[in-house]
């Protein structure tokens, strides 16, 4: 009898397994690490669920687009997390993504519209430096400085993408001058964030590039308000991230049910101290205080979703040409 009962135990567990449904959102690193938002957004979600939440790290996020377009409609995941503006338009392309169906009361610096995918933060790139460094304002500064710098690969990383733009949109013809006169400053380009602020922290460049709220971090986790944002006269390029559902999913209503959570306050709540990103919902309760106290670009620079394919392929092109003298 006690085996029977061992093995009626173990039946129901399986059971209760099969029934549990499983929701699997391929996402960056970061997001999923022990001090982002992935843990506390999977215990926030599950609890209203009553299902599996299953986070996959897959790099920085343009590495997303490109592990999901291999994989096809065989893909495992139901919704990415982690695309941003400048790639929207190549994932609408594959007709992987499928209409998400979710408003909200965004509070973004521009109007969004966007059948397939939902915005869940936004934020400005920027150099992150440390106190005592003479921070450049523009970029024409930063060439001609002695400043040791670490950016991202665009290939692989939403920041380094949005570098690209970023010099592009505000030297225009220019950018490939940028780019030469950047090239010295450059220690390496890292595969992803995390490898780029890890290194800048550890002493290997005077700055990296990050985001205006990262100083954030530092004060408000850290309590060491030495780090601040460089602020550039010719602007900032504003990222905002969005997630999608996979129209391959065999979980649509779990999906659905997912993105409207992420634009409601368990979700919105949590990115300002984990993500330290803007929220795209401001919550109830505002800001956390420590805030106020970041930079505030003069001139938002951003293109739009459709034109971002055409101006990357330019961008990128000059860019590989320019570090490869």
């Amino acid at each position: 009898m006690k085996y029977l009962g061992c093995i009626a135990g173990v039946f129901a567990a399986s059971v209760a397994a099969a029934e549990t449904p499983e929701l699997v959102v391929y996402t960056y690193d970061s997001f999923v690490s022990d001090w982002g938002p992935g843990p506390a957004v999977e215990k926030a979600f599950e609890a209203e669920c009553g299902c599996d939440l299953k986070f996959v790290g897959a790099g920085d996020g343009a590495s997303l687009l490109a592990r999901v377009k291999l994989e096809g409609a065989r893909t495992e995941a139901d919704i990415v997390l982690g695309l941003d503006t400048n790639l929207t338009a190549a994932a609408a392309a594959t007709e992987l993504f499928a209409p998400h169906g979710v408003s909200a009361e965004y509070n973004l610096p521009i109007a969004w519209e966007d059948a397939n995918f939902v915005p869940f933060d936004w934020g400005y790139f920027a150099f992150v430096h440390k106190d005592g460094v003479d921070a450049p304002t523009n970029f024409k500064a930063l060439g001609e400085s002695e400043l040791k710098i670490v950016i991202q690969d665009p290939r692989s990383s939403t920041p380094g993408l949005g570098l690209l733009m970023w010099v592009k949109v505000a030297y225009s013809d220019e950018a490939p001058a940028i780019w030469e006169s950047l090239s010295d400053n450059i220690v390496t380009v890292t595969k992803g964030w995390s490898e780029a602020y890890g290194l800048f922290l550890e002493g290997e460049a005077d700055m990296a590039l990050s985001y205006t709220t990262s100083p954030a971090y530092h004060l408000i986790a850290e309590e060491d308000a030495g780090f601040a944002a460089a602020a550039f006269e010719e602007g900032h390029y504003m990222q905002i991230e969005v997630a999608g559902k996979l129209a391959s999913s065999d979980q649509q209503d779990l999906a659905d049910q997912f993105l409207a959570f992420m634009v409601g306050e368990g979700f919105q709540t949590i990115i300002p101290t984990t993500n330290w990103m803007y929220p795209a919902v401001t919550p109830a309760g505002g800001l956390p205080k420590g805030f106020e106290t970041l930079v505030t670009p003069s001139k938002p620079l951003v293109v739009p979703a459709a034109d971002a394919p055409a101006i990357r392929d330019e961008a990128l092109a000059e860019w590989l040409t320019a570090l490869s003298k």
